[in-house]
């Protein structure tokens, strides 16, 4: 079992992920008044798979905790944050977050591609265990590894978040095996680590940007050998 946003695929930065909105929709900033507005975005947590809020803003604790068990919250959460922030142009919230769900927004890390190649080779199945709100389906097809995944347990989709234990239990199981020979592969030390509690075995590495992790994942076939 793999997560999806800082173990196979990375988000853009939030500054290209603002650029790039800004180009879409006609919008001109300075190069000053964007760079502030980049890091007023990255302190509040509002590009999806970016950082987390520095500090989440009270009325929004009970949707952020919630965010991930409906298409409807997720993007209720993320364009709150973005107007949190501080928008210049208001109208940019929405822009803002369908660009995120874009292919193109992410990219994978060095080494996805070989190792999933590897672990189809090896006979080994996948699945991608995801808290999301929306279809990262697309990613996948897009970066050409869509046919190197054998399941996808999204929590939007299936109603359930990680660290649940019901999540991993339901992708142990498309995957027809007992936790205990399930390997979670995941950035986060609460969410994917709650893979545990089912028996399973966690591998964790850090979410870092694509250019600065290389070969984390390397050591999944190691473990695996």
């Amino acid at each position: 079992m793999f997560d999806f946003s800082g173990t196979l695929f990375r988000v853009e930065s939030t500054e290209r992920w603002l650029r790039a909105v800004l180009a879409e929709t006609g919008h001109q900033l300075s190069e000053e008044e964007l760079l502030r507005c980049a890091e007023r975005l990255e302190s509040a947590g509002a590009l999806p798979g970016g950082a987390s809020p520095r500090q989440l803003p009270a009325h929004l604790e009970d949707l952020w905790q919630r965010r991930d068990l409906t298409a409807e919250q997720h993007r209720a959460a993320y364009t709150a944050l973005a107007r949190e922030a501080g928008l210049p142009f208001a109208e940019l919230a929405d822009p803002l977050y369908q660009r995120h769900m874009r292919p193109a927004a992410w990219r994978p890390y060095p080494d996805t591609v070989r190792t999933l190649e590897e672990l189809r080779r090896r006979g080994v199945p996948v699945a991608v265990v995801s808290n999301i709100g929306w279809d990262l389906r697309p990613v996948f097809r897009h970066h050409g590894v869509e046919h190197l995944v054998d399941a996808y347990l999204l929590s939007f989709e299936y109603g359930a978040q990680k660290p649940s234990p019901a999540i991993f239990r339901a992708a142990c199981e498309r995957l027809g095996l007992a936790p205990a020979d399930v390997l979670m592969v995941g950035d986060d030390r609460v969410a994917d680590a709650g893979a545990a509690a089912l028996g399973c075995p966690v591998h964790l590495v850090e979410h870092r940007p694509a250019d600065q992790r290389p070969d984390a994942l390397s050591a999944v076939l190691d473990l695996l050998a």
